[in-house]
């Protein structure tokens, strides 16, 4: 590989995807520094402007801020600063701040646009080695992609073939200045710790380990990508967004079983448990009973087996207890992430008679009947919801609507035959987190009837 160097810059971003502008992740240190003034040498057609992501978690921030607007400002890049609030500790600040950078950065990408992020060969290697010590798989050693989709755009990584000290190089060579961030270099953090200790020992015995770390993910991604082919032809592809039939699974080896589930779990958008409690949990869910309902919880999502057949989604809170009372008036938020609940005009729904003495909101405690609109006779509730194919964990979270002690309607599904009148008001439940799990977005559309 060449030298850095603008020319060498220019032949990685011509081979980008798309028309729009190019956007580079501005922090004001050394690398991406090196990629705001190389880029803006070069003067793309297609548009060139930085961003920068304020956390306020250090009291430099604002003075890094506007280092980074007055070095934009100089080279006459346009420049847009972003402040996210970093919430939700969860896996630490660090984890944390990466995830809020990552969103606002996400929804600031438009349709063809690029952003740039200043990875580079070292940081490559640190995301292998911490990878190896997780005992990841493929999956994990492919390590950064040099491209990816991010947002409505992509996000790309063009200094991946070179190392830091190739950067530092033609940073002083151009005599540039920047900023430095204490925390990239607090040993507490598992990643500086690598890069404070272990790198140095492994670059005097190897001093192209970088390089080779490069190599090695690139290779790994290549064989991850014959593994997402093999499960699109073992059933992911076909199965995407809708349940996954056990059946499927169980005439596949187990090494094949596992790496369709991984695909189709990542096809809805979650990330998969690691690969020892997937397969346990591929046994678990396949050799379970019919009449049972076993479940797999982790960090990134459920998995849920029903009717000989396997959902998945983001994680679901306990189902409400309390009733609510509303006026039906306006938008009801739910809780326990169970939507919103709102009342809207149609030619035939609950009589507005049925409603003047307000509503409560219920959720299943078993033995509730109901004859829907249109029914010839009253049933049990538990019985209309298994043939209309709703699963368990949505009936658990369906809200029902009761008045003058009596139930009016169910979801946005059915309403009560007695309290049914042209021109009523008919009931819309939206419950984004539980329509995000396989196959229950049906459940969910307008007018829908319920059934998967």
């Amino acid at each position: 590989m060449r030298a850095f160097s603008p020319p060498a810059l220019a032949a990685v971003l011509e081979g980008l995807p798309g028309d729009g502008r190019l956007w580079i992740a501005f922090s004001g240190g050394l690398d991406s520094t090196v990629l705001l003034h190389a880029a803006a040498r070069l003067r793309p057609r297609r548009g060139l402007a930085a961003v920068h992501v304020h956390h306020g978690l250090r009291p430099e921030a604002e003075r890094w801020a506007a280092h980074c607007a007055a070095r934009c400002g100089a080279l006459g890049v346009p420049f847009e600063l972003l402040r996210v609030a970093v919430q939700g500790r969860a896996g630490g600040v660090e984890a944390a701040a990466r995830r809020a950078r990552r969103a606002a950065l996400a929804a600031r990408l438009g349709p063809g646009e690029v952003l740039l992020t200043a990875h580079h060969a070292d940081d490559q290697l640190e995301t292998v080695l911490m990878q190896l010590l997780r005992g990841a798989g493929v999956r994990g050693l492919a390590a950064m992609a040099p491209l990816a989709p991010l947002g409505a755009g992509w996000q790309a990584r063009p200094l991946l073939a070179w190392s830091r000290a190739e950067l530092a190089a033609w940073a002083e060579a151009e005599g540039l200045s920047w900023v430095a961030d204490p925390m990239n270099e607090d040993a507490r953090f598992d990643r500086a710790w690598l890069r404070r200790h272990l790198l140095p020992v492994l670059a005097g015995r190897w001093p192209r380990a970088a390089q080779a770390a490069v190599r090695s993910a690139g290779r790994c991604a290549r064989a991850l990508s014959l593994l997402d082919a093999l499960a699109d032809l073992d059933g992911a592809e076909a199965y995407r967004g809708r349940p996954l039939p056990v059946s499927r699974l169980a005439a596949l080896p187990p090494a094949r079983g596992a790496n369709l589930l991984r695909r189709w779990l990542g096809d809805l958008g979650l990330r998969p448990p690691d690969e020892a409690r997937l397969e346990a949990a591929l046994a678990a869910l396949c050799g379970a009973a019919r009449d049972r309902l076993p479940e797999l919880r982790w960090a990134g999502g459920e998995l849920r087996r029903w009717r000989d057949a396997l959902y998945a989604g983001p994680a679901l809170s306990p189902p409400p207890r309390r009733p609510l009372s509303w006026d039906g008036r306006g938008t009801l938020t739910l809780p326990a992430g169970c939507g919103r609940l709102r009342l809207v005009p149609a030619a035939v729904g609950i009589d507005p008679a049925r409603l003047a003495g307000g509503l409560e909101v219920r959720w299943r405690v078993g033995g509730e009947r109901l004859r829907p609109a249109g029914a010839g006779r009253r049933r049990s509730l538990k019985a209309l919801l298994q043939e209309a194919g709703v699963p368990p964990w949505v009936r658990a979270r369906a809200p029902l609507l009761y008045a003058a002690g009596g139930l009016v309607a169910v979801g946005g599904w059915w309403t009560a035959a007695e309290a049914t009148a042209a021109g009523g008001l008919a009931p819309v439940w939206e419950a984004p987190r539980l329509a995000a799990w396989s196959g229950c977005a049906p459940l969910f559309a307008p007018g829908g009837s319920g059934t998967l």
